[in-house]
């Protein structure tokens, strides 16, 4: 299986708080760390430290998206909190939408959250990316 993983944390969110949301993802999923071959999140996230561990830790490039990009793509969840904090209704689902090359259509897991222990969040969208 070849999956994109689309991003989304709180500012500050730790690299561990993210591994661990992204494990429990693909576990509900049926995937593994190997499947995934394109990450993505929000441009506003370019600097956040939690999210380069990972990606390094990984051997993962992501792409970050701007905002008009991420909420020009239908998603199933769209939010409101997240519209009014990065000017798109959606961060993970859209950009796991994105950089897949796919739609809504191809969600396997539309959005699994996580609150780590010091109370930031993570998000982890994964779509199948079409053959």
């Amino acid at each position: 299986m070849k999956i994109a993983l689309g991003l989304g944390c709180d500012r500050g969110t730790p690299a561990s708080t993210i591994a661990q949301c992204i494990a429990e993802a693909l576990a509900k999923a049926g995937a593994a760390l190997a499947d995934v071959r394109a990450v993505a999140s929000i441009d506003l996230k370019a600097d956040e430290i939690g999210l380069t561990e990972v990606a390094q830790t990984n051997g993962w490039t992501i792409r970050f998206y701007p905002a008009a990009d991420l909420a020009a793509v239908a998603v199933p969840n769209p939010s409101e909190t997240v519209r009014k904090y990065t000017g798109t209704p959606s961060v993970s689902e859209a950009a796991a939408i994105l950089v897949a090359g796919a739609d809504q259509t191809h969600l396997i897991i539309e959005k699994h959250k996580l609150r780590g222990p010091d109370g930031r969040n993570a998000t982890v969208s994964i779509a199948r990316i079409p053959l």
